[in-house]
Order: structure tokens, then sequence, then C-alpha cells
């Protein structure tokens, strides 16, 4: 599986999908992500290594992706992360997080003080009764200004039954409003019962996708795969 990757295009960063001990929360319905982990922090600690050492540094930007959130990596392999940082002149760091552990946010950018770091969350819709209902995402009663209270870029999930061109578009709007960045994912076939909704995705190929494809503040992701990291080798 690949794990390194460089983004040219809108925010050009280079991007690493380390591998942790895997989510802790493995209870949003769409999502096998949590797949990729393995309980042995040495072997973690040596794969990220290899990984991170074809960090070059060439535009000071770095995307750090897991299963689940950053914390999982495991302490050892934030220090290769913030080693990698420091020796590579890595001015910002994006890593992601579930909003039920955003409390451990401030420790890690004093973990990683002297770099800008910015936070993301996995957020996948406004729609609550969709995002906790169907999507089992765990952030009842939130509101956008809470979540964006500790995150500063956020994933949105389009193509899954029960969206609406509206809902969509709303999201994106909102996404907009309250994140300096977001990222649309668009469904894709998996291990889960969540499955693609092919009227959905036509209609936001059709009507948003034209939008905000040129967007700088949007990354719209047609194929998880598309930042390249996640793919075989």
């Amino acid at each position: 599986m690949l794990r390194y990757g460089i983004i040219k295009e809108k925010d050009p960063r280079e991007i690493v999908l380390l591998r942790g001990k895997g989510c802790f929360y493995k209870k949003c319905a769409f999502c096998d992500y949590h797949l990729d982990a393995c309980p042995d922090d040495d072997a973690n600690v040596v794969l990220n290594r290899e990984v991170l050492k074809q960090v070059t540094g060439v535009y000071g930007n770095l995307e750090v992706i897991n299963s689940g959130s950053f914390h999982e990596l495991g302490e050892r392999s934030l220090a290769l992360v913030r080693e990698t940082a420091r020796e590579k002149g890595i001015r910002v760091l994006h890593f992601e997080a579930h909003y039920l552990v955003r409390d451990k946010i401030a420790e890690l950018r004093e973990f990683f003080s002297g770099t800008e770091v910015r936070m993301r969350v996995g957020l996948e819709s406004f729609d609550e009764e969709l995002r906790e209902g169907y999507l089992k995402k765990g952030m009842p009663g939130v509101s956008p200004e809470e979540v964006a209270g500790y995150f500063q870029e956020a994933n949105f999930l389009v193509g899954v039954k029960g969206q609406t061109v509206d809902s969509m578009r709303r999201d994106v709007e909102l996404g907009l409003k309250y994140f300096k960045r977001i990222t649309l994912n668009v469904m894709c076939d998996n291990t889960t019962s969540v499955k693609p909704d092919g009227e959905v995705i036509a209609k936001f190929m059709e009507e948003i996708y034209p939008k905000y494809v040129l967007d700088d503040r949007v990354d719209i992701l047609v194929h998880n795969t598309d930042f390249t990291v996640g793919t075989p080798e």
C-alpha cells in the first residue's frame, strides 16, 4: 500500500498515511478505515519511520492521516513526525481527530510547538438526522460553532441515501462558512452496510461538483484514493 503522496494543487502539500493502533470509536456506520491498524507499537514505529523518510519538505506543508485520531499513532510515532518536521522545515502540519477527543488537541499543539497545527474533523454532514441516525458519527447535539472552536478543517461525505442536492449544497456552504478548508468525499463501496447511492452521486457530480471543483478551499475526492495514499503499490 502506498503511504506517501504529493498533492500539487489546492494547498500543495505532502501527505503520509501512517499506521497506529486503530480508531477507538469504530462506530461510524460507513467507515472501515479502522481496519488499517496494528496493536504492535514497535511494528508501527518501524513502518511509520520508513514512510516519513520519504518526506522532502518541498512545500513546508505536511498532512498526517491514520485510521482514527492522531493520538492513536502513539507517542513514539508522533515523535518521529516532530523530528521529520524539524529536519525538513515543515511549517504547517495537518492532523485528524474525532470530535470526542477534542480535549487532546491543546496537548498536541504543545508537543509540536513552533509548527502550526491545523486540525481536521470528520463531520460528514450538518444534517444531524443523517449524521447521527444513519451514519452513527457520535456527535449528537453539536453545533457548527462548537466544532469550529477546535477544528480548522472538515471532511464531508456525499453520495449516500437520504441526501439531496439541497442538503449537500448546504453542507458545502456551511462548511466554507465555519472552516478554512473542507474535503468532500464521495462515498465509495466498502465492507460496511452503507452503500453509495448512484442517483445521489450523479446529482452531486452534475449540480455541485462543477461549482466547487476549482475552489482552492475545497478538495473533492471522487475516489477515496485520489490523494494516491491507500492505493496498492
